[in-house]
């Protein structure tokens, strides 16, 4: 499996799309642990393709955009107990969260 972000029309991969609502004055303490939990938690776990974080401009909003091998992989994740504990602490940090798992049904390029 591929071990970068590619987005792609058809892919056989569980896209995880979580956004987070956070205090503009906690916005980079949740990317920072996010970040922290991706490169220490995440991506020793089977099925985990790639993570990215983008911070919203309005200091408001942090979204994970996750890939994942399949559904069971990212289910299994959720509960192993070291994640937990990760989601805990973003949940911690943020005021709320709405993860959802998507498939991707369309690509534009120039």
């Amino acid at each position: 499996m591929t071990e970068t972000t590619q987005i792609e029309a058809g892919c056989d991969i569980a896209t995880l799309i979580n956004v987070f609502t956070v205090a503009p004055e906690r916005q980079a303490e949740l990317v920072a642990m996010l970040t922290r939990a991706t490169e220490e938690t995440m991506k020793g776990r089977p099925g985990f393709i790639s993570a990215n974080i983008h911070a919203g401009a309005d200091g408001e909003r942090v979204v994970n955009y996750a890939q994942w091998e399949s559904e069971e992989h990212f289910r299994a994740m959720l509960a192993d107990p070291v994640a937990r504990e990760h989601m805990t602490q973003a949940a911690g940090i943020a005021e709320s969260f709405d993860p959802r798992l998507f498939s991707v049904e369309s690509v534009h390029h120039v």
